[in-house]
């Protein structure tokens, strides 16, 4: 990776409950895989991307996202268009891949990717102090770090169709609770999420929202949404946790 490995990796694009801000609030990996069975935006395997990583995710949209990023050049990234002026991702010249990670550029934290810039993109653009949306810059920080994940793999399936590895398992699956309405992928059963989340072997930490009750959560933090106006500002994040556990600077 050379001597201008970074830290950690940003996120590649916002998602819906991504858990990159808060991922430094929950253990550090034990073990050197780290496996996320809902991958989503990744969040905590970019903060340690370092690690053998192993995404799953039933969605076609978030495996062909990632498998794109893990093949594709640094030049072809810094490459793709914007969408154009009243345009939509579907008039842009790029692979479809493209065309739904920018999608998720397109909105703060949404849980599919949109068609078109939202009113909150096209206000704060790669111009403003706090710069967001579908832009040179979004396409900078993507290829300044798609040389950082060629070594991560990546599962289109269930989350039982994860490798039965002893390993760091970060499981940040769709909320049970009304919050989790957003995605549209959604486990069969939490009942039987609950029962091989307990299955495990390694470092297992799962999170949910409180008022959770598949696995006997514990409160662990609470966290600023990141999505639309009208979804709640807090959310409560509760944790369950097996097996050897860190802290990000020591024992836990």
């Amino acid at each position: 990776m050379g001597v201008s490995a970074p830290k950690y990796l940003r996120p590649f694009w916002r998602y819906y409950g991504g858990k990159w801000r808060s991922a430094p609030r929950y253990p550090g990996p034990v073990f050197g895989t780290v496996v996320e069975p809902f991958a989503g935006a990744a969040g905590y395997a970019c903060r340690h991307y370092r690690r053998d990583v192993v995404l799953v995710d039933r969605s076609p949209i978030i495996a062909g996202i990632w498998r794109y990023l893990i093949a594709e050049s640094a030049t072809s990234i810094l490459a793709l268009p914007d969408i154009p002026e009243g345009g939509t991702v579907d008039d842009m010249d790029a692979p479809q891949e493209a065309r739904w990670l920018a999608g998720f550029w397109c909105n703060n934290g949404a849980a599919a990717p949109c068609k078109s810039p939202s009113k909150w993109s096209r206000e704060y653009g790669a111009d403003a102090p706090n710069w967001l949306g579908w832009s040179w810059k979004a396409r900078q920080r993507v290829a300044s770090q798609v040389d950082h994940i060629r070594h991560w793999r990546v599962i289109e399936g269930e989350y039982h169709d994860a490798p039965d590895v002893a390993a760091t398992w970060f499981i940040d699956p769709p909320y049970s609770t009304p919050a989790g309405k957003y995605y549209k992928e959604q486990p069969g059963s939490f009942s039987a999420l609950g029962d091989w989340c307990r299955g495990r072997r390694g470092q297992v930490i799962v999170c949910e929202q409180e008022g959770a009750d598949w696995l006997p959560f514990e409160p662990h933090h609470d966290m600023r949404s990141l999505g639309a106006a009208s979804r709640p500002n807090r959310s409560a994040e509760v944790a369950w946790f097996q097996g050897p556990q860190t802290t990000q600077d020591g024992l836990f």
